[in-house]
């Protein structure tokens, strides 16, 4: 069973642990599914998602939305020791840079 608007984030990765691929789904963390092949791992993990969801459906409980159609501000807090922001800061103005594009571009590596 596959869900009609099925927008949420998958991967599939290798398991060493368990010698099979394993698919994942970035909204329902807690799932995984494993399979001998790639392609089986993603469907069988999208299958999983779709029988979650429709029983969160029959019991009228919060779907995850996804993540590819959430809406960013491109804005976000992060905390630092003092130290370190001093050090950033420093770089940022030896680059002649501000703080904040020092940071996103250290972020984006």
């Amino acid at each position: 069973m596959a869900l009609k608007k099925d927008h949420f984030t998958y991967r599939v990765t290798w398991s060493e642990d368990d010698n099979e691929y394993v698919g994942l789904c970035a909204e329902f963390h807690s799932l995984s599914w494993l399979a001998k092949t790639p392609e089986s791992a993603l469907k069988g993990i999208r299958d999983v998602i779709a029988d979650v969801v429709k029983d969160m459906k029959a019991n009228n409980e919060l779907i995850p939305e996804p993540i590819a159609v959430k809406h960013y501000s491109g804005k976000f807090m992060v905390r630092v020791p003092p130290e370190v922001h001093r050090t950033l800061a420093m770089k940022a103005a030896e680059a002649g840079v501000s703080l904040n594009r020092l940071a996103s571009s250290k972020l984006s590596q």
